[in-house]
């Protein structure tokens, strides 16, 4: 099991790339199995989750091919319309591939997602919206049977009750093979949403209004092969950005979009960060000690994002004064804080608050990773501590981060994997 080990108190200097969005790539993944040819996807990063993604494409019997950052994936024939138990286990968000399996071949037999570490996330509204579109679901087993009756899917309006991510894209997918137009009402607005919109306009797909809270898809195009390249993570982004916040230094970061970041960069300035933007670059300088902020609450794109809530905690946790979070998106979202108290951090959770008193400075300890943003959360904390922390679970961390010790190397940070 690797660790990293992590000498922190060492300011951060240098350019950083940032690589393309996990939350974007595996939706797109899952949708070139709607054509009947090859797409071409850069900018893909090597991420466990991508890898899982690529294991369901070759199962489904789609060719799959990684060359550097480009993967091809030619769905020209698939020999299956199933997701496996244990291919669905590796990855929580499996689920996506739902909508798109069911387009392409009227029938799709998945195991019924479980929740995660981030408390349960129910699929009820993905299934309401393959539904609306026609399709009939059965519960068997533990697992779920959709299939398309003889008249086919068809166009309507789906209404979700919240704008879920996962179940606008799903509805975005399953209506690219209904017959007729879709409207999708209170979809999520997010910057990966329009990333997939992308995609699918490259394959043929006449799709519209993504970034808004209306999508409009006009179904049964004649789909075929193209290629995309995918968007930078604006998670990773954060991420690298509160590591500066919390180890000091002056970074930029380069093939990044500021305007998916502007709640993000706004509280780092407001902590005491001079932040800069430009086209495809973010700027942040930290010379003083943080200070706390207004209080963050968490919400929907556009607001502050769920994801950057713990690395932005970590660095705010060992700067100076106080912070309130508000956790108002996953009701586990504060399983990081045990951990950056063992390093000294003050945090008091009560319920989806949670209250932030900084101390100066945390201090090295030996820590576990229990989720994703959790883990990257550790790294942040440990990179602006005094002393050594060592770090386990990067499991989690290797979900969503491609070689992060690198990227931190780079930047001058004294972080390896062991």
């Amino acid at each position: 099991m690797s660790a990293y080990l992590v000498e922190g108190g060492v300011p951060l200097y240098g350019e950083a790339r940032v690589h393309g969005a996990k939350n974007s790539v595996l939706p797109i993944l899952a949708a070139a199995i709607l054509c009947p040819g090859t797409s071409v996807i850069r900018n893909c990063p090597d991420l466990s989750d991508v890898r899982a993604s690529m294991a369901i494409l070759e199962h489904l019997g789609c060719g799959v091919r990684r060359e550097g950052d480009t993967v091809e994936v030619d769905a020209g024939s698939l020999l299956h319309n199933d997701v496996p138990d244990e291919l669905m286990r590796e990855m929580r968000s499996s689920v996506i591939f739902l909508g798109a399996i069911l387009a392409r071949t009227g029938e799709a037999v998945l195991s019924m997602p479980g929740g995660c570490e981030l408390g349960p996330r129910p699929i009820d509204l993905h299934l309401a919206a393959i539904r609306a579109l026609g399709a009939e679901v059965r519960e068997e087993g533990g697992g779920l049977r959709c299939s398309v009756p003889e008249r086919g899917l068809r166009g309507c309006e789906i209404d979700l009750a919240l704008p879920s991510v996962g179940a606008t894209e799903n509805a975005m997918l399953c209506a690219c093979g209904a017959e007729g137009t879709t409207v999708i009402n209170n979809a999520a607005r997010e910057p990966e949403i329009a990333d997939l919109q992308r995609f699918l306009r490259s394959i043929g797909a006449r799709v519209r209004g993504a970034g808004s809270s209306v999508i409009t898809v006009e179904g049964r195009q004649a789909l075929h092969g193209g290629t995309h390249t995918v968007m930078p993570d604006r998670i990773v982004a954060a991420t690298l950005l509160s590591a500066a916040a919390a180890a000091g230094g002056e970074v930029e970061l380069l093939g990044t979009d500021h305007r998916h970041l502007s709640t993000v960069t706004a509280a780092l300035m407001e902590a005491g960060c001079r932040v800069r933007s430009g086209e495809g670059r973010i700027h942040l300088r930290r010379d003083r000690p943080l200070k706390g902020v207004y209080p963050i609450h968490t919400a929907p794109y556009p607001g502050f994002p769920t994801d950057a809530q713990p690395p932005v905690m970590a660095a705010l946790a060992g700067g100076e004064g106080t912070t309130v979070f508000v956790e108002n998106m996953f009701e586990s979202r504060y399983r990081h804080v045990d951990e950056l108290c063992r390093m000294g951090a003050r945090i008091r959770v009560e319920g989806r608050v949670a209250v932030v008193c900084g101390v100066g400075r945390l201090h090295g300890a030996r820590l576990r990773a229990a989720d994703l943003r959790g883990g990257a959360a550790l790294v942040v904390a440990a990179l602006g501590a005094e002393g050594r922390s060592e770090i386990e679970g990067l499991e989690h961390v290797d979900r969503g981060y491609h070689r992060l010790e690198d990227t931190l190397t780079a930047l001058g940070a004294r972080i390896r994997r062991v």
